[in-house]
């Protein structure tokens, strides 16, 4: 039986029953996404109230009101979107309390870590997730980026399952019912290796908003704010991490470092710089097209239910735009990690090599590949091979209106600085 997934009613979907039932489901639910409703859902889920400094609230403004005013999105999206954001409210509250009171968590030291960075859709989910293999690394579950912090008196299931964990699971299942083609488009499995922007949520920032609905008014102010602040916060949780696990004697080894991944450092690289100073960059690199067809693809996938109608216009404007602005700001800043502290990996070289190309990200790390590091990745790939979920077929042309060689001529500065590629036809 073929693996090939065809999805021949991209702008004109068929709906299954279970996502006629969801939608209807969501217009029968009001969600008011004012500040006070969406702090006071987080106040009375933890039963904290001390949020912290209160420069959030402007972001969390800009957030509420773009959604709202948004006669697009689905009251399905409406009930998604304002769980994020009270979901994220509450990990505020929970890490403010814990940093208050024990105040050595900021003493903690992220010391060298790796930080996969590219295109989304290049090979950096796959990359972070095979070196996470290796114990000897902090990773970051899906489940943990989602609540770093449990609730306060909530103890582990009667199975031992953390309940964060059993949450996380919930949610995947619900999204695979209503879109069950994401699987083999982004898996989000609890314990699939996740971008450390997710730490970002609770202080209201990163581009990871504009990945959940189209939200042009949220980009232009993160285009406008320096990022510096919200790096740092995220590294601050990475520490409180660090600290629990500690704790819970998962490592009492100094040494052990983190990897990590996201594709929003590709055009954040000096800020990356000023908070991670002693990291390794891997840098992975794809045909831009390749990227966007697939990125675009998705996004119009998840319309059915995210939007009233599904607009694969504005996502192609939107989204070429968003990778053009990640690749300018690539190639303006690459050469601020030294090449003794940084690796280009390209998308072709990887799918023909994998282990050749980990190998030399362990070179550079300055990470010897033991014999045990090997045969966990080695059991890895064995467990994920490519394609493992279905492979999507895409038709940019069809689906887009866009001719691929025509849109590939806007990435010529990319492809005159870098050795990538062409795939898309």
């Amino acid at each position: 039986m073929s693996n090939e997934i065809r999805i021949d009613d991209l702008v004109r979907p068929r709906l299954s029953q279970a996502q006629r039932e969801a939608l209807a489901w969501g217009e029968s639910v009001r969600v008011d996404f004012s500040e006070e409703n969406i702090l006071r859902a987080a106040m009375e889920r933890t039963g904290l109230s001390d949020f912290g400094a209160d420069d959030f609230r402007a972001r969390l403004k800009v957030l509420r009101e773009e959604w709202d005013g948004d006669p697009e999105i689905t009251a399905l999206s409406r009930i998604t979107l304002h769980g994020y954001l009270a979901r994220y409210a509450s990990n505020r509250l929970l890490i403010h309390d814990t940093l208050k009171r024990h105040p050595e968590i900021l003493r903690q030291k992220i010391e060298r870590p790796v930080i996969v960075l590219g295109l989304p859709r290049s090979g950096t989910t796959h990359l972070v997730n095979l070196l996470a293999a290796d114990d000897r690394f902090h990773s970051l579950p899906l489940w943990e980026s989602y609540e770093p912090v449990p609730l306060p008196g909530e103890g582990p299931l009667a199975d031992g399952t953390d309940p964060r964990y059993q949450r996380c699971a919930a949610a995947w299942a619900r999204m695979q019912a209503t879109t069950p083609f994401i699987a083999a488009m982004h898996p989000m499995e609890p314990d699939h290796i996740h971008e450390e922007l997710e730490l970002m949520g609770p202080d209201f920032a990163s581009y990871n908003f504009e990945w959940l609905t189209m939200s042009p008014r949220w980009r232009d102010h993160y285009y406008a704010s320096d990022q510096t602040p919200h790096y740092e916060y995220m590294k601050n949780v990475l520490k409180l991490l660090q600290w629990r696990r500690s704790r819970a004697g998962q490592s009492g080894e100094p040494e052990k470092r983190w990897v990590l991944k996201c594709p929003q450092h590709l055009e954040q690289l000096p800020v990356l710089k000023k908070v991670f100073p002693d990291a390794t960059v891997v840098i992975t690199h794809r045909d831009p097209v390749a990227v966007i067809q697939s990125s675009v693809t998705m996004q119009a996938y998840s319309q059915r239910i995210n939007r009233r109608h599904v607009a694969t216009g504005a996502l192609i404007r939107y989204w070429t735009d968003r990778i053009e602005h990640l690749l300018r700001a690539c190639v303006r800043d690459r050469h601020l990690f030294a090449p003794e502290h940084s690796f280009d990996s390209f998308f072709h070289t990887f799918m023909a090599d994998e282990m050749g190309t980990v190998a030399q990200v362990y070179a550079t790390a300055g990470l010897e590949l033991t014999p045990v590091a090997q045969a966990r990745l080695d059991r890895y790939v064995a467990d994920h091979p490519r394609g493992k979920e279905g492979k999507v077929i895409y038709n940019l042309k069809r689906d887009f209106g866009v001719a691929p060689d025509e849109l590939r001529e806007r990435f010529r500065f990319y492809f005159d600085r870098f050795p990538v590629r062409a795939e898309v036809k």
